[in-house]
């Protein structure tokens, strides 16, 4: 079984998300839309769109999303099938949360990891 097939999406909180996503796309041309982030287009070698994006995002320190870690960021990884690596995960003795997600954004389930970081893992829609 495949475990992860590459970054789905990078998001971390600020003080400030909208001073800090301002410095982002003045300074390094981060194209931040007004939901807090951007979402990357995949590309081949020659620079031609392929099938998937990475997201970057920006969001308040004030919120919840990364509980039950302590850190500024979460990294969230693309995998094949969620069901069976949470499984494989679980057999292996990680700190596999219980809650998981299914909406038109694809699975969602996480893990913590030994440094007590929270760890995304999706599974995208079909054809994404």
């Amino acid at each position: 079984m495949k475990r992860v097939t590459g970054i789905g999406g990078i998001f971390f909180n600020a003080k400030d998300p909208v001073a800090l996503r301002a410095w982002y796309k003045q300074h390094l041309g981060i194209d931040v839309q007004a939901w807090g982030g951007t979402a990357f287009t995949w590309a081949d070698a020659s620079g031609h769109p392929t099938n998937g994006t990475t997201v970057w995002s920006i969001g308040a320190a004030d919120g919840d999303q990364f509980a039950p870690s302590q850190s500024t960021f979460m990294v969230n990884y693309r995998v094949e099938d969620l069901t069976a690596l949470l499984q494989a995960l679980r057999d292996e003795g990680c700190n596999v949360l219980e809650k998981t997600d299914d909406s038109g954004y694809g699975k969602f389930g996480w893990v913590m990891d030994p440094e007590g970081n929270k760890v995304e893992l999706w599974e995208p829609p079909l054809g994404q």
